[in-house]
């Protein structure tokens, strides 16, 4: 009797485990133990991010910070995920944050590969989803502790009160080591929240990078969890040449633009309105 009742049991486990092949995210979720971080916000930005889609917890996106932010107005992130095959999207989200979603960046025909800083609220998992071409987000994050008000304190450029004079100035230059051309870009902006008393939210929103033909090689949606004066390093395929042109526009409707050699590598500093 007790045989049929073990039979019984497994019968019924390797069931369930075939219902979940092809299920959506959060059965998935479910089906490996559940976020390996253990964040109360996890269901509800895998419902909102990535609806119906599977997602696969993996290493193979290799995400580095600090475990905790010395300072909460700059974290720096990096994503690494070069390792798959295939990427159209990633996408860096903190979970307890008020304004989660920090960047949404499509790689085309750049790397994928992308470094940022971004603000934090409060003690929570910071991650990287990456999309790939079959449809599948690969997640990875870690948690970061760090003292509150990243958000909600006016950014540095406001307390001093010249963020209008510096307004749009960016700054860049390229590197190629042989294995890639690095992109490093700096833009002032005050990136406002909308989460200060009498300071509406006002930051960067779009930012694009194309070849002197005008091809898009690069574009970004960012948000107002990125740190002031928001800044971003892109890797693209070594040898790159010509001119790079950087555009951006924030969301008060002003657009900023420079450009620089790639294959110089000369600076930027340059900004027009």
């Amino acid at each position: 009797m007790r045989v049929w009742h073990t039979l019984f049991l497994g019968m019924i486990r390797i069931a369930s485990l075939l219902a979940l092949i092809g299920a959506p995210a959060a059965a998935l979720a479910a089906a490996s133990g559940g976020d390996p971080l253990g964040s109360p916000m996890w269901e509800y930005h895998a419902a909102r991010v990535f609806a119906d889609a599977p997602i696969v917890f993996d290493d193979r996106v290799k995400v580095s910070l600090p475990v905790l932010a010395e300072n909460q107005h700059v974290l720096p992130v990096t994503v690494d995920a070069r390792a798959l095959d295939g990427v159209e999207r990633i996408v860096i989200f903190a979970d307890l944050n008020p304004i989660p979603v920090a960047v949404e960046y499509t790689p085309l025909a750049a790397q994928a590969f992308i470094a940022t800083r971004i603000k934090l609220d409060q003690r929570t998992p910071v991650r990287a989803a990456v999309l790939t071409k079959d449809g599948v987000w690969h997640v990875a994050g870690d948690w970061v502790d760090a003292a509150g008000g990243g958000c909600s304190a006016p950014p540095l450029s406001r307390v001093r009160g010249d963020w209008a004079d510096h307004l749009g100035e960016l700054r860049g230059g390229t590197w190629d080591d042989g294995q890639a051309t690095r992109l490093r870009l700096a833009l002032r902006h005050p990136m406002d929240t909308g989460l200060v008393e009498n300071i509406p939210e006002y930051n960067i929103e779009a930012l694009t990078v194309s070849d002197e033909a005008g091809t898009l090689l690069a574009r970004m949606a960012i948000h107002a969890s990125v740190s002031e004066d928001p800044a971003f390093t892109l890797k693209f395929a070594s040898g790159l040449s010509g001119d790079l042109k950087v555009m951006a526009r924030d969301s008060g409707g002003l657009e900023f633009a420079g450009q620089l050699s790639a294959s110089s590598g000369a600076r930027i500093a340059a900004a027009s309105r």
